[in-house]
């Protein structure tokens, strides 16, 4: 190798470990943002985040902010992404075991909601994240569209489409979760919501209870 050219060898490698070092303070920085939006947005007045109070809390300037997201509700994607993508796939994989839509409707309300009994931060920042855009996220919104329609192809469910059903079970779950936020909701909220639920989507009244009061698969509660 000549001089030259381990010259141009060392200048490439200095470029290299450069953009490593970008690249690691830029994830850092992504998640500071996160982290105190997602801090925000677990308070009780969260709706009303600002930026300025997510620049404050991460310790950044508005430029940094928007270097990596263009707007809130960017960033209220990506942070629902985060929050919710474990513990999406976590019920899922219980849900993936259950073959009746019915049960697996129940099941997946049950979690939420039991989770929001426990975890008001977690609760009260997946409401105020929703705020605007989908329940619960894009993710959770897909997941229970595809068993509302599996419910329906087999005769399951009686509702008109699949967005129906889907905006009962998440619009009623969300409520549910604001009546918990509130002191409004008893310990067993969970399984008589899913009951009622499940009627409203044309399960059979007795059906419906027993469904909702069945074991309850254990998952595993992320962060």
């Amino acid at each position: 190798m000549t001089n030259k050219e381990a010259v141009v060898a060392r200048t490439n490698i200095d470029l290299e470990r450069r953009k490593a070092i970008g690249e690691k303070r830029k994830a850092r920085t992504r998640a500071r943002i996160l982290a105190a939006a997602l801090e925000l947005y677990g308070e009780p007045n969260g709706l009303y985040t600002r930026v300025e109070d997510i620049t404050s809390l991460a310790g950044i300037t508005r430029p940094t902010f928007y270097s990596h997201f263009s707007s809130m509700e960017e960033l209220r994607t990506a942070l629902t992404y985060e929050v919710m993508h474990s513990f999406l796939e976590q019920v899922a994989a219980v849900l993936d075991r259950i073959d009746d839509p019915a049960e697996r409707t129940a099941v997946a309300i049950r979690h939420y909601l039991h989770r929001a009994l426990v975890d008001r931060k977690w609760a009260r920042s997946m409401i105020n994240i929703s705020a605007g855009g989908f329940v619960f996220g894009a993710e959770t919104a897909e997941h229970a569209l595809q068993t509302i329609a599996k419910g329906i192809q087999s005769g399951t469910f009686i509702v008109r489409n699949a967005v129906m059903g889907r905006d009962i079970v998440l619009g009623t779950s969300f409520g549910a979760i604001c009546s918990i936020l509130r002191d409004e909701a008893d310990s067993d909220c969970p399984e008589l919501i899913a009951s009622y639920t499940l009627t409203a989507l044309g399960v059979a009244a007795e059906r419906a209870r027993h469904i909702s009061t069945l074991p309850l698969p254990d998952i595993s509660w992320p962060p």
